[in-house]
């Protein structure tokens, strides 16, 4: 058992510097801020936010969770101050082992192997399964933007059948019965879900660098395309749509933030880029904090509008900002709006994907995955056999899955990650208190364990439906761990 929690020496770590099997370092800290908005504003600005503030229910009308409604700025206040302890963590120990594992990586050094493999495992969930629900919004705002130029795709070309069976709308729930049928069985798919994830994966084949250009246009059009929004919406608020303020009191303001907590991983992709980045020393802190203190004020203004438009019960749909656009006679604009919620949700889907093949790659040089996961194309550095294996798997589930679910798992990944990483750069502090510290967290024994309290906190909002899912994906991890990783470890 100890050597299953042996830990890896930092030294081990960035021993790749410049060696055949390192990532080519070429991002400054302008990217990497660029990168937290590409990642952060995005699904949960465009999508997620309507269900935060109305609540979620099944299909027999019976409440899953309760909505913030109006309340979903402190919602919003309550994820940027539980993000901002985390982040705090994720910077110091990023500055110190700029390696591509992200999370992974920092538990290995801090709380050992088998502890790294339960993260690495978990961050699959953060990634890969949280890219499907933004493929699915992103396929929603696309169709939304088709129809705005009079074209209409059929119905079950643009949704997953996972969507059709959970809907609570009976026209799209009957779509199960009425679709098309292959060899009895009833075809219904997303195709621009599908699709964009394919258009996104060619991108990241190009290098890093390419993918960070590509990221910056993204960034600035969807900067642009919300301030249209609170430009027309400043001037729509009806004061009357902020009562009842909070609804359903700090149960809808708790469960409305764990909702939209996958929106704000953002700095953690960052952390993934730590062996793409030049002096990760200074840029990291600057590219994690900066990004999270930018993207926590852009949700608590376009929260504040969103709510003042329309009464909150409205917006428990796919696209809520161009639906409150629309609802305020202003349908034009909201086309204009899904169109750049359709780039600013490809550019969470570039960042998303850049992210989740290098903690593939970083497990496979650890031998806890096997070697092809590790391998790079000598072109352009970039892990090709994963960023292709991820690619497909994304756009499948994205083609059949619905969004709903996807969020709940890709949640509760992150926030376990989030603790994780809170706690690991305390027990650094103990166990190597003289190791150099390019970044040092302040009160760091009130940070840390304050951090790793709040994501606890959060994750308890989620459902039940989540803890059941989400125990049994580690169940199955620890069978390939046993099957495989703890033979093949590297380090042992």
């Amino acid at each position: 058992m100890s050597q299953v929690f042996r830990r890896k020496p930092i030294a081990d770590l960035t021993a790749h510097e410049g060696a055949e099997q390192s990532l080519r370092r070429v991002l400054g800290a302008g990217d990497l801020i660029m990168l937290a908005i590409g990642a952060v504003i995005g699904a949960g600005i465009f999508g997620a936010i309507g269900t935060a503030a109305a609540g979620q229910t099944d299909p027999s009308g019976a409440v899953i969770r309760y909505g913030a409604g109006p309340a979903l700025v402190f919602s919003f206040l309550l994820l940027g101050g539980a993000c901002a302890l985390a982040a705090l963590c994720y910077a110091e120990l990023a500055a110190m082992i700029p390696h591509a594992g992200s999370a992974y990586a920092y538990a290995y050094a801090t709380l050992g192997e088998f502890i790294a493999w339960i993260i690495g495992w978990d961050l699959i969930l953060e990634y890969a399964v949280g890219n499907v629900a933004v493929a699915i919004s992103w396929g929603d705002y696309f169709t939304t933007l088709l129809r705005g130029f009079g074209l209409d795709l059929p119905v079950w070309l643009t949704t997953g059948y996972r969507t059709a069976a959970l809907s609570s709308n009976p026209a799209v729930h009957g779509l199960v019965d009425s679709a098309p049928r292959l060899f009895g069985l009833p075809v219904l798919v997303n195709l621009p879900a599908f699709g964009i994830v394919a258009l996104i994966t060619w991108l990241l084949m190009r290098g890093a660098k390419e993918s960070a250009r590509a990221n910056n246009v993204m960034v600035i059009v969807k900067l642009l395309a919300i301030g249209l929004f609170l430009a027309v919406g400043f001037g729509s608020i009806n004061p009357a749509n902020y009562q009842p303020f909070a609804p359903n009191g700090f149960t809808g303001i708790h469960q409305g933030a764990a909702i939209v907590f996958f929106a704000y991983i953002g700095f953690d992709a960052i952390s993934t880029a730590a062996e793409e980045t030049v002096n990760p020393q200074r840029n990291l802190p600057i590219g994690i904090l900066g990004g999270l203190a930018v993207c926590t004020l852009i949700y608590v203004i376009v929260g504040a509008v969103l709510t003042g438009m329309v009464p909150y019960q409205q917006l428990a749909v796919a696209d809520p900002l161009a639906r409150a656009l629309e609802i305020a006679g202003f349908t034009a604009v909201g086309w204009v709006v899904a169109l750049g919620a359709a780039v600013s949700m490809a550019a969470v889907l570039l960042v998303f994907q850049y992210g989740q093949p290098r903690i593939f790659f970083a497990m496979g040089r650890d031998g806890l995955l096997p070697a092809w996961a590790a391998r790079l194309d000598p072109k352009t550095r970039v892990p090709s056999t994963t960023t292709l294996l991820t690619g497909g798997l994304v756009a499948v589930a994205a083609a059949m899955g619905d969004a709903a679910e996807t969020y709940d798992l890709t949640n509760i990944g992150t926030l376990f990650a989030f603790a994780i990483v809170s706690i690991g750069v305390v027990v650094l502090r103990v166990v190597e208190p003289d190791r150099p510290r390019p970044f040092k967290v302040p009160l760091v024994w009130v940070v840390g364990p304050l951090g790793a309290a709040a994501c606890a906190f959060i994750m308890v909002g989620l459902p039940v439906q989540a803890w059941e899912r989400f125990g049994l994906w580690l169940a199955l991890g620890l069978v390939v761990y046993a099957a495989y990783g703890y033979r093949h470890s590297r380090l042992r």
